[in-house]
């Protein structure tokens, strides 16, 4: 699945010691930040739930997943977009690079928890408007995404 435009993974580095790790996510001065703060969420989903495809014509989320592990599916509706119909894929959490995810206004966005449970932190660049708040069904045939489906088998 190829990248989508506008779509920036952010690889975040771990300080750890003895005691833990420490880890920054996102500083104002992040290029990818410039849009700004809005709201601050977190949420909690258990293995096999998938939540999409949520959709903003004006937001941007920035997604970290703290602990469990999720796989993220993209599509890009923006029809002025070089990018305009591709998926991309993305696995977030545990085992995985560090990393923040920014998901553009345009882009249908949804994950699908694989371990037992997840934790994802998001920021969002507006405070919560539901007249920016859209959804798609999860099996929209235009997208055309298997949610259930895993690994190719090699």
């Amino acid at each position: 699945m190829a990248e989508i435009d506008g779509v920036v993974i952010k690889k975040l580095i771990t300080f750890p010691d003895q005691r833990g790790f420490f880890r920054e996510i996102i500083r104002v001065s992040d290029d990818f930040f410039g849009e700004g703060f809005g709201q601050w969420s977190h949420t909690k989903s258990f293995q096999g739930v998938v939540k999409a495809w949520h959709i903003h014509q004006r937001q941007v989320d920035w997604w970290y997943v703290a602990s469990g592990r999720v796989k993220v599916a993209l599509y890009d509706t923006r029809t002025d977009s070089s990018t305009h119909g591709h998926l991309q894929e993305i696995m977030l959490g545990d085992e995985m690079e560090p990393s923040v995810l920014r998901v553009p206004p345009g882009v249908a966005h949804g994950y699908r928890v694989l371990s037992a449970e997840a934790h994802l932190f998001y920021i969002t660049s507006r405070t919560y408007d539901p007249d920016d708040e859209g959804r798609l069904p999860y099996d929209d045939p235009e997208i055309g995404y298997d949610w259930l489906s895993g690994p190719p088998i090699t």
